[in-house]
C-alpha cells in the first residue's frame, strides 16, 4: 500500500514522536522522547534506515520491527499485543496499513486483514505538554463471532533504558516503589482484582542506571482503566526495549459480533531527564482538563478516625463548631448514617437514612455544618453490599456470583453487578435522591474489596469490564444532575487510584494510612502521576490508628501540607495550646494553597538517605516550598549540606526556615547560620553547592521558604 509520504513525526510539549509507515504490518515509531526539532523528508529517511538492524545467524531472513501492533506473521516473537480468535481459526493476525491520517498533533493509522475479518484502528496524539496517548479500536468485519482475548498498546523505549521500576503494595502501605534491572524477558504486572488494587503499579517506568527525580532519562507509561489492566517493561533477544499497557481481559469478557468494536482504554506515556519532568508533564495536561477542579481546595475534616460508627448529633455538632473555628470549609460525615449500618458487618446497600440513629434525618447535622459556613460532604460505598441487607435479601440476583456460588467473602461484604439496569437504577434513584433532599457537596466514593469470580449471573460471563463500564456512567450521570458535585475515589484507602477514575472525580483518598512517615513514599509515588490538588492528604491524631506510631503535629502538618489538606482526627476537646497550633496549620495551608495547587513538584536526589527534601515551585519561579525531612538517624552528625533543585538557575533566593515552628524539632548544640542571616543564593548555586541541613530528630521535619528577590521585570527563569 502507498501513501503521500511515508515517514511522519509529532512535535509538541518538548516531545518528538517519529513514525515509519512503511514496515509491515503497522507503522513502527522509531523515536519516542526528546524534541529532535522538525526533520525534512530525507532526514526522516535516513532516521529509519539508521534504525533498521541487520539480518543475523540463527534468525528470520527479514528483521521484525517492533510495530505499534507487533504480529507473528512478520516474525515478531517477543510478547503479542493482539490475542483473539474465530473458534480457533484467525488466531494469527496479519493487519497491514490502510490508511494514514495526520492532523494538527494526532496520527491515525487504519489496518486491515480480509482474511481475518478484522480492522484495527490506532490512534496517537500529543498532548499540550507532550504527553503520548495511544488507543487501539478492533472491529469483526467479517462473518460470525471473534472472541478477543488482549490488545495492547505498545511504548518504544531507547537503547539506554537499562532500570526498571514499578510500585507494589498493599492495604495501609500503597505504592511502594520496587527496582529491577531491564534485562531479555518479560517483567509484567497484572491487577485482577477488579479494580486497580492496593498492590498495582501506578505507572511502569523504564531508564538509564541510576535514573532519579533530576537525572537520568525515563520513560513510564500509565493505563487511563479502572478495572483488571496489564502493564509490562520488555527486552527481546533482538535488542528491542519496550513497554506495554492494556486492559486485562478475562475469559469471555469481549466477543464481538459482526460489526462490532472494541476500544482500549487510553495509555498514556510521559518522559523526562529524571523524574520530576516526567510527571511534570502529566501535571500539566491533568491541570489543563475542562473539569479540573478550579476553585481553592477546600480544607476537609472527615469523622472516620474522630468517631467511626458513633453517630450521635450532639458530639458531631461539637466536632463541627471545633472545625469550623480552627478554619475548616468542609465537614465529611462517613460511614455508618444509613439503614442498619452500626459497624462494618450490615447494612451495606441500604441507601436510607437510618431513623434509629437519626430520628430526624441528616438536617440537623447539616444545617449546622452549613450554618457554621461549610461544606457538608457525605460518604457513600455504592458498589458493595453486605448479606446481612434489605437489599441482598431482596434482590441477590444484583450480586455478582457463579453458578449460585458466591464469592468468597471480603470485610462482610459482596459486589453488586451495576451492569444490571435494575441495580444501577436503584443505586441512581438512592443516591440521586440523598444529594436532592439535602446540601451536599461532596460524595467521599469507596469500594472496600477486591473482585473474585465476578460473573454476572444473567450470563455466567466474567463482568468486571462491564461494571468498570456501568461505575463510569453512574459517576457521569450524578455529576450532570447535581452541577458543582465533588466525589472523592476511595478505595479501601488508595486502591483506585487512575487517570480513568479521576475522570469523573475530584480526588483521590491516597491511603487509609496517615502516618506521616509512610505517607512520604506514598506521596512520592503517587504524585508521579497525580498533581498535589487531587491528592487527599490529613493530619491524623497524635497516635497513628495504623501504626501506632506517635508523631508531632507539627511533623504530620509538614508532610501533609502540599496535598489537598484535611484532618482525620477527633478535635473536639483538643488542649487551647493544640488547637491554636492547628488552626495556624490550617492558616499557613489557605495562604500558601495557590501554590502547592499550581506548582511544579520538585524532589531532590540526596546522597544521604536519612534525609528527605521535596517542595513546590512557583510556574513564574518568584517563590517556593520544601520540606525537609529527617526519616531516621543520619550516619553523619550533621548531616551535611542538602542541595534545593528546580528554582531559576538566574534567580536570586531569600532562605528562611518557615512558621509555625511550634515545637523542638532538632538537637543541634549552636544556632544553624543561615536562617539567622539574610542569606539570599541564585537557584544555580542553591543546587549546585547547597545549604547546611538543620540538625533534626529523627521522624522531624521543617519546612524552608524561599522567596526571589531580584526585581528586574525582564528577566527569564
Amino acid at each position: 500500500m502507498s501513501f503521500e509520504y511515508s515517514y511522519t513525526q509529532l512535535h509538541r510539549g518538548g516531545t518528538t514522536v517519529i513514525v515509519d509507515l512503511g514496515t509491515a504490518g503497522i507503522p513502527t515509531i522509531i523515536h519516542w522522547g526528546p524534541d529532535t526539532g522538525i526533520l525534512t523528508e530525507s532526514e526522516l529517511a535516513a532516521a529509519a534506515t539508521a534504525a533498521a538492524s541487520q539480518r543475523v545467524s540463527g534468525g528470520i531472513d527479514i528483521p521484525a520491527r517492533l510495530t505499534l501492533l507487533p504480529q507473528e506473521v512478520f516474525g515478531w516473537q517477543g510478547s503479542p499485543a493482539l490475542l483473539g480468535q474465530r473458534s480457533g481459526a484467525a488466531w494469527a493476525s496479519a493487519l497491514a496499513t490502510s490508511q494514514v491520517e495526520l492532523r494538527d498533533h494526532a496520527l491515525t493509522i487504519t489496518a486491515q486483514d480480509s482474511a481475518a475479518g478484522l480492522q484495527l484502528v490506532s490512534e496517537l496524539a500529543l498532548s499540550t505538554h507532550g504527553v503520548l496517548h495511544q488507543r487501539h479500536t478492533l472491529t469483526n468485519v467479517g462473518a460470525g463471532d471473534y472472541q478477543l482475548h488482549q490488545l495492547g498498546t505498545v511504548f518504544p523505549l531507547p537503547a539506554t533504558a537499562a532500570t526498571i521500576q514499578d510500585t507494589t503494595g498493599r492495604h495501609l502501605k500503597e505504592r511502594t516503589a520496587q527496582r529491577r534491572p531491564l534485562t531479555v524477558g518479560a517483567h509484567v504486572r497484572e491487577s485482577r482484582r477488579g479494580r486497580p488494587g492496593a498492590d498495582s503499579t501506578l505507572l511502569m517506568l523504564a531508564g538509564s542506571a541510576g535514573f532519579g527525580h533530576r537525572s537520568g532519562l525515563v520513560h513510564g507509561v500509565h493505563l487511563a482503566w479502572s478495572g483488571n489492566h496489564r502493564l509490562s517493561a520488555e527486552r527481546t533477544i533482538t535488542s528491542d526495549n519496550f513497554l506495554t499497557a492494556a486492559e486485562l481481559l478475562l475469559p469471555g469478557e469481549v466477543t464481538l459480533g459482526p460489526g462490532e468494536s472494541y476500544s482500549t482504554p487510553w495509555a498514556l506515556g510521559s518522559w523526562g531527564n529524571g523524574l520530576d519532568e516526567l510527571s511534570a508533564r502529566f501535571h500539566a495536561d491533568l491541570r489543563e482538563r475542562p473539569a479540573h477542579p478550579t476553585r481553592p481546595r477546600p480544607v476537609t475534616l472527615n469523622t472516620w478516625e474522630a468517631v467511626y460508627f458513633d453517630h450521635d448529633l450532639s458530639t458531631l455538632q461539637v466536632l463541627a463548631n471545633k472545625a469550623a473555628a480552627i478554619g475548616v470549609e468542609r465537614f465529611v460525615l462517613d460511614d455508618g448514617w444509613f439503614l442498619g449500618r452500626r459497624d462494618d458487618t450490615a447494612g451495606l446497600g441500604d441507601w436510607f437514612v437510618d431513623p434509629a440513629v437519626w430520628a430526624d434525618g441528616l438536617g440537623p447535622i447539616i444545617n449546622h455544618v452549613v450554618g457554621l459556613g461549610m461544606e457538608f460532604g457525605l460518604w457513600f460505598e455504592p458498589e458493595m453490599v453486605n448479606p446481612d441487607s434489605d437489599l441482598a435479601r431482596n434482590h441477590p440476583d444484583w450480586i455478582l456470583h457463579t453458578d449460585g456460588r458466591w464469592p468468597v467473602s471480603a470485610r462482610q461484604q459482596q459486589v453488586l453487578n451495576l451492569a444490571h439496569p435494575e441495580c444501577f437504577d436503584y443505586l441512581m434513584a438512592r443516591i440521586d435522591a440523598i444529594l436532592t433532599e439535602y446540601p451536599i457537596s461532596y460524595i467521599k466514593w469507596d469500594h472496600n474489596r477486591d473482585l473474585l469470580d465476578a460473573s454476572d449471573p444473567r450470563t455466567g460471563r466474567a463482568a468486571v469490564r462491564e461494571t468498570t463500564l456501568a461505575l463510569y456512567r453512574l459517576l457521569a450521570e450524578l455529576k450532570a444532575r447535581h452541577p458543582g458535585l465533588e466525589i472523592e475515589s476511595c478505595a479501601s484507602g488508595g486502591a483506585r487510584v487512575d487517570l480513568g477514575i479521576l475522570k469523573f472525580t475530584d480526588r483521590i483518598w491516597t491511603s487509609d494510612c496517615i502516618d506521616p512517615i509512610e505517607r512520604l513514599d506514598n506521596q512520592e509515588n503517587t504524585s508521579m502521576l497525580v498533581p498535589y490538588e487531587l491528592m487527599g492528604a490529613h493530619i491524623g491524631g497524635p497516635k497513628s490508628h495504623s501504626t501506632h506510631r506517635q508523631h508531632s503535629l507539627g511533623f504530620m502538618a509538614r508532610t501533609a501540607i502540599f496535598g489537598h489538606f484535611g484532618i482525620e482526627w477527633n478535635i473536639a476537646h483538643i488542649s487551647a495550646e493544640q488547637t491554636t497550633e492547628l488552626a495556624g496549620w490550617v492558616a499557613f495551608h489557605k495562604d500558601n494553597r495557590d501554590l502547592f495547587h499550581s506548582g511544579a513538584s520538585v524532589h531532590a536526589d540526596l546522597a544521604d538517605p536519612a534525609l528527605d527534601l521535596r517542595g513546590v515551585v512557583a510556574q513564574d519561579g518568584e517563590r517556593a516550598i520544601f520540606a525537609l525531612t529527617q526519616r531516621e538517624a543520619s550516619i553523619t552528625y550533621p548531616s551535611g549540606r542538602v542541595t534545593i533543585p528546580g528554582l531559576s538557575p538566574q534567580g536570586r533566593y531569600r532562605l528562611a526556615l518557615s512558621h509555625p515552628l511550634d515545637e523542638e524539632v532538632g538537637n543541634g548544640q549552636s544556632p544553624l547560620a543561615w536562617p539567622l542571616a539574610d542569606c539570599v543564593l541564585s537557584g544555580r548555586v542553591l543546587e549546585t553547592v547547597g545549604i547546611a541541613a538543620p540538625v533534626l530528630f529523627p521522624e522531624q521535619s521543617v519546612l524552608i521558604m524561599l522567596t526571589r528577590v531580584d526585581v528586574d521585570p525582564a528577566r527569564a527563569i
